[in-house]
């Protein structure tokens, strides 16, 4: 059966568009824009998300062994999104298709203001049929500000978009139950819930170019279709794989996505990283916000504050032994919340709707 989506992002790493020599592979290119202007031309709105500014911009200039390797990076991915957005742009004026560039970093997911603002610049794009082309800016991206790798990003731009699914392009089959080199190991077809330790069978190594291996895009996986979007990792060597993927006669890895979240849900979900406070919860806390009823956390099961926050600021929830339950958006600061922990008939420390839990 045929994949019916409205609203995809596809997402291509630098092991499928570079050659053996970390070159871009412009052939492969060509061959993926053909595929999304078919997909394009069904009424399938589509965002990609594209590694390949490194790989492009080491095609175009050489530099001496003197230089680290974050300036390297920053020198190659400067010179080499222009490359790269420009072979795009070709491809698809092929097509009559415009597209565009949105180049982002972690920080731009840090706040929802930041967050509805590049939502917006996305949906308009989508709304005058451009397709945007998105990227990490790795000009400015050194460490710490870093995604993870660009599967991370496109994760965040599925659930920000509320995307049906996400394809995932590397260059094997999908996610494989052991070695993929071994002639025993077969690609896990389909991935349900989130009970699965991809680290006791997925190959830890990432791609010769890439920063993300296997294991990195299986716990993004989980954590997208969690939030209601199917996720399918497949092999973009391979010809007219998305059609093949959305026409479901491509082997490949799909993670059925669970009940759709609230967009606040979304948001609060992958914006983990930048939670300001910690608070720490009971057992009696902990069992109701686990519990399959809707609750809120409510300030009788608070035992301590850990870190202090503002009112409207995501906190991170932990329990007696300090593991980590979920997010919420704080309905007051950490002032008001110590005064009012362990007491009962108070107003939520943080309300159901605004409250994303982990498992």
């Amino acid at each position: 059966m045929a994949y019916n989506y409205q609203r995809i992002i596809i997402k291509i790493g630098s092991n499928v568009l570079t050659q053996k020599d970390g070159l871009p592979d412009l052939k492969r290119i060509s061959h993926l824009v053909e595929q999304m202007a078919a997909i394009k031309r069904r009424g399938v709105e589509v965002v990609l998300v594209s590694s390949g500014a490194v790989a492009s911009g080491r095609s175009l200039i050489s530099i001496s062994e003197k230089y680290d390797s974050v300036a390297t990076r920053q020198l190659f991915a400067s010179i080499g999104q222009v490359k790269l957005i420009n072979t795009y742009a070709h491809e698809f004026e092929k097509f009559n298709i415009l597209c565009s560039q949105v180049l982002v970093t972690k920080e731009d997911f840090r706040d929802r203001l930041h967050y509805l603002n590049m939502k917006n610049c996305l949906k308009i794009l989508l709304q005058h049929h451009v397709i945007p082309v998105v990227n990490e800016n790795d000009v400015v991206s050194v460490t710490e500000l870093m995604f993870t790798d660009n599967d991370e990003l496109a994760g965040l731009i599925a659930s920000m978009l509320n995307a049906q699914a996400l394809i995932v392009l590397t260059n094997v089959d999908g996610i494989y139950d052991g070695d993929p080199n071994s002639e025993n190991t077969r690609v896990i077809e389909e991935v349900s819930g989130n009970t699965i330790d991809f680290s006791a069978f997925v190959s830890s190594g990432s791609s010769q170019f890439g920063r993300g291996g296997m294991i990195t895009k299986s716990t993004m996986a989980q954590k997208v279709a969690q939030l209601g979007i199917a996720v399918h990792i497949a092999n973009g060597t391979k010809e007219n794989i998305l059609v093949d993927v959305l026409e479901n006669t491509a082997p490949h890895t799909y993670f059925i996505p669970s009940k759709s979240s609230s967009g606040k849900k979304k948001w609060i979900a992958h914006a983990g990283n930048y939670a300001k406070g910690i608070v720490q919860v009971n057992e009696g806390a902990k069992a109701a916000l686990t519990s399959a009823k809707a609750s809120s956390l409510l300030p009788v099961g608070v035992i301590n504050i850990i870190s202090d926050f503002k009112k409207g600021e995501i906190i991170k929830l932990v329990d007696e032994n300090n593991k980590s339950i979920g997010l919420g958006i704080a309905q007051y600061g950490s002032d008001k919340a110590a005064e009012m922990a362990g007491k009962k008939n108070q107003k939520p420390l943080v309300h159901y709707d605004y409250l994303y839990l982990e498992n």
